[in-house]
Parts: C-alpha cells; structure tokens; sequence
C-alpha cells in the first residue's frame, strides 16, 4: 500500500490545569463539561511507560484518515520500516517513534518541575528522559511563563524554598509572547503560568517531578497533588537560565522558514507559505507538520484522495511518498518537526 501524510486521533486528557482553549482556538472537539489540558497529537509508547487501557500493551496514535486509518503509529513502523521512518534512530529493542507532540491548555498555571536528566535516567530505569519545546499559540496579556533558575541560585536554596512555598521567587519569569518559543532541555526547572495555549515538542517521556502546585487541591481527592522534591533536587541542572535559543531565518519565493529550537533530539520551525501555490514536497526522511494558520492539502500520486489539512491539525509526512504536491488554499504557517540529520525544507531551494 502506497504510503500518505497521516493524521491521527488526538488522546485527550483532562487535567486539573485544562480548560476548554483546544476547541475554542484550535477546533478540536471536547467531550462537553470537561477541562481538557492536553491533547497528544503524535505519540508512540512500550508497555508501562503511561497509562494504558488495561490491555498492558503499546498506547500508540491511531491513524484517522485514509486506508490506513485504525492502524497504530506503532504497527506502522513495523509493517513499513524505512518507507515511514526513513532510516531515523529509533528508541529502544522495539522500536519506539522518537517524539511526542501535543498541544497544552493551562487555564492554570502547571506545577513548578523539572524531568530527569541522563544520569538520573541511568539509575533509575522507570525514569525516562525529557527535552521539550514549547511554542506559544495564544496567551492571555498577562500570562507568564517561567523557566530556568535566576543568576546564583543553589541547590540549598531551592530546598528550602520548596519546603516553605517561597520558590517562585527563585525562578525566571518572562511574558508570554505569541509565536515565542522556549526550549527546555531535561534539568531545567519550569512551568507554563495561567492563559496560555502551546504546542509541545518533546522526546517521548511522561515523567515529571513537582516542585511546587501553588497550594491547589486536586477536587478528585480533596489533597494536594504529591511533589517530588528529592528527585527534583537530583535532576536540576543549576546552570540552566535561559530557555530562548537565537532565531535564523530563510526565505523563499513563497515561504519564509524560521529556524525556533535546535538540540540533538528534534529541530522545530515554523514555516510560512504563501496561499494559492502548488509545489512538490521534496523530503527523504519523515516531517510532521502541526498547522497553526489557514488551509492546506497534500495529494499523492495512486491515493484517490487527496489529505486536507487545517489549523490545529497534526499531520506525519511518512519518509517514502509516491510524488507528493503540496497545495495551499490560503496563506498558512504551521511548525515543521524534524528528528536532527539530512533534511529539505519545502519552498527553500
């Protein structure tokens, strides 16, 4: 079967921070009454890493379109191999897609954290690690984020903040800006504040530590959430403070690719493409694309039809497609996710 960009059905998941941005912003529908604080676009994990559905096995996305569709991202890249992934390095004896993207809803703020680094991973084989970007879709004129710890601060102070409910004073604060983008490597303490909505580009990781919840109950069990302040303590990199990476930009005939985060796990940019053109997509390796603005399709030669693809949609561009055009309705951004290596940015040549 003849390989096509594949959208996949959103996890969602209801958190005490969520609220109800995903479908009001993005479009995506949400079960009514519920605060839903992420939705996991693209995601790929062995038994007993997360939260399953009491079958003990993978929890992989699920293909939603096409022939394809009810085939997980997982079975795919055993039934297809180098034809999806293109040859990038895989996690793990089994195989395990290299990201995890979403979109995040913090109608509150998320806990003070940080996630293991490699030496913590390393001892602690349930620990998994974490880098993660997050690019601001929408905030509120208020809104802040915080990452990384001010000028100076130790671990004996941080111990004693997070014991006494003072930490917030320890932490970077900056305004939330659409369009900014942070990188926040594994060590780096950080939380989203209150009125914002992100898109999160991570290595394929759900362990957390919480420093600091802002005294808040969780309404399931009427007790603070549990922290973690030892294995947090054993995790912070002190020398991390600053989340903001410098910016480099190319442009194009029809597009303008903005280069926001590059580490050896992922690069992720944001390319802007003007509407009405028709153009083939040159790439030999898989891309995701996660659409921010405006209307798109990408037709294959030997699919009947072609994949429509609108704002909040998450799209994986399988390494191998027969002829692949992409054709923009109107004027479009959208992130452009990459596993580091050999790469071709659609409208740059």
């Amino acid at each position: 079967m003849k390989l096509y960009p594949l959208k996949f059905v959103p996890r969602l998941v209801e958190k005490i921070w969520g609220g109800r941005k995903l479908q009001e912003v993005l479009g995506k529908p949400l079960p009514v009454g519920r605060l839903i604080g992420e939705s996991w676009e693209l995601y790929d994990f062995p038994p007993g890493v997360v939260e399953d559905d009491g079958n003990g096995g993978w929890v992989s996305a699920v293909v939603a379109n096409g022939p394809l569709a009810g085939r997980t991202l997982h079975r795919l890249i055993e039934e297809y191999g180098r034809r999806l992934h293109g040859g990038v390095e895989l996690i793990g004896p089994h195989g395990q897609f290299p990201l995890l993207l979403k979109y995040l809803d913090a109608r509150e703020a998320l806990s003070v954290q940080v996630h293991p680094d490699l030496a913590y991973v390393r001892s602690h084989p349930t620990a998994h690690l974490k880098h993660e970007a997050w690019y601001i879709v929408q905030s509120d004129p208020s809104a802040r984020v915080y990452a990384g710890l001010r000028e100076g601060v130790t671990r004996q102070q941080l111990a004693r903040a997070a014991g006494n409910g003072s930490i917030e004073g320890l932490i970077r604060a900056l305004p939330a800006r659409e369009g900014q983008c942070l990188y926040l490597p594994s060590g780096m303490v950080h939380a989203l504040g209150a009125g914002i909505l992100v898109a999160e580009v991570q290595t394929p990781s759900d362990t957390t530590f919480r420093i600091y919840d802002f005294g808040r109950i969780d309404p399931s069990t009427g007790r603070p959430r549990d922290l973690h302040i030892a294995e947090a303590l054993e995790c912070i990199d002190y020398s991390l403070h600053n989340p903001l990476q410098p910016r480099s930009h190319v442009a194009g005939t029809f597009t303008t690719v903005t280069r926001l985060v590059s580490c050896e796990h992922f690069v992720v940019e944001k390319v802007r493409f003007s509407g009405g053109v028709e153009q083939p997509v040159p790439y030999d390796h898989p891309v995701v694309w996660m659409m921010l603005e405006g209307h798109a399709q990408v037709s294959v030669r030997g699919v009947d039809e072609p994949v429509a693809i609108a704002r909040g949609d998450t799209v994986l561009l399988p390494a191998e497609m027969d002829q692949p055009v992409l054709k923009t309705v109107d004027d479009c951004v959208w992130l452009e996710i990459t596993v580091p290596g050999k790469k071709t940015v659609v409208g740059s040549q």
